[in-house]
């Protein structure tokens, strides 16, 4: 049986920088944002601006916030906390939780109501609007954004190694699911649950994905567990019926189905904590007034880089 790799605290070693740091890339984190500011950019970000870190957001009341950050310490694998908003109701400056690495490195040019491709918009624990452009109109003096660490941010080592996410080389969403696996509790956010994403890999691949995967602690790290047992270990009622996302497939875009390949050659689920956790935690929580965040898939691309976080 696999075991569940789940990381009992939140601290980063010291960070070293790659060789290949000054490496450029044809998009970038800005760039990303500005389009999605404009409203040019409205797709999922997934193979986006490689190198440039992701990240999910969480924008609360600021009477939920330190139960928030909370949260997040008793859970860094599913909500990895980078930065957060400098001052309550400040949506242009963050303030970095990543050691050695200030705000405005995080981020310089940000709007945090505008640079995401697409939001999603809660109110009093309800789902009020999907996949909306911006949250300037609902955005107050009172409300402090989270960014937390994204899996997409690793997906670019995956692929420089032979192994694309299939949903990257399909240009699809990863596919996301509820888990039964529970949350440390934080005050008001009690009864949560994880939330995973998975990618599907050959089963003689998994040791080398979670040696790529877990220096990134920042941005989830290594899979939490794998194989088509996992399946029932974390609670998953339907593979194909994601409850973020889209279905999963293969790298040829078939429906992955249990059976494929024999022995090491057999294609298997592989599961990621997911940063989609903080606003399942929201709604179960039924907060007060207006909450928001990305919609998943839809992140937050910022201008620090993966040597920035990786730990050593």
């Amino acid at each position: 049986m696999a075991p569940i790799a789940i990381q009992e605290t939140v601290d980063v070693a010291p960070l070293k920088k790659r060789a290949d740091a000054e490496s450029a890339t044809e998009e970038t984190g800005e760039g990303i944002r500005l389009s999605a500011r404009s409203g040019t950019y409205t797709k999922q970000t997934s193979g986006a601006a490689p190198t440039y870190i992701q990240a999910n957001l969480i924008i609360l009341p600021s009477k939920y916030a330190s139960d928030f950050r909370i949260l997040c310490r008793r859970n860094p694998v599913p909500c990895p906390l980078l930065a957060e908003s400098a001052a309550v109701g400040s949506w242009d400056a963050l303030r970095s939780w990543i050691p050695g690495v200030e705000g405005q490195k995080i981020a310089a040019n940000v709007d945090l109501r505008h640079d995401c491709p697409r939001y999603m918009v809660y109110e009093n624990g309800h789902l009020k609007t999907s996949h909306c452009l911006n949250v300037e109109n609902e955005w107050t003096e009172d409300h402090v954004c989270f960014v937390i660490g994204c899996s997409f941010s690793f997906e670019t080592a995956l692929a420089a190694a032979g192994l694309m996410p299939a949903h990257t080389a399909q240009a699809r969403n990863v596919s996301m699911y509820r888990t039964s696996l529970p949350l440390c509790p934080a005050g008001v956010f009690k009864n949560s649950t994880y939330i995973v994403s998975m990618r599907p890999y050959r089963r003689r691949d998994v040791e080398k994905v979670r040696d790529i995967t877990r220096p990134y602690v920042a941005t989830h790290g290594e899979p939490i567990d794998w194989g088509w047992e996992a399946v029932t270990r974390l609670g998953i009622k339907d593979i194909s019926r994601p409850d973020y996302g889209e279905a999963p497939v293969n790298a040829d875009g078939t429906n992955l189905v249990q059976g494929d390949g024999i022995g090491d050659e057999e294609l298997v689920p592989v599961f990621w904590g997911c940063g989609v956790t903080p606003q399942e935690a929201v709604q179960r929580a039924s907060l007060e007034g207006t909450v928001f965040g990305h919609a998943p898939g839809y992140m937050l691309v910022l201008d620090v880089r993966d040597w920035d976080i990786l730990q050593a």
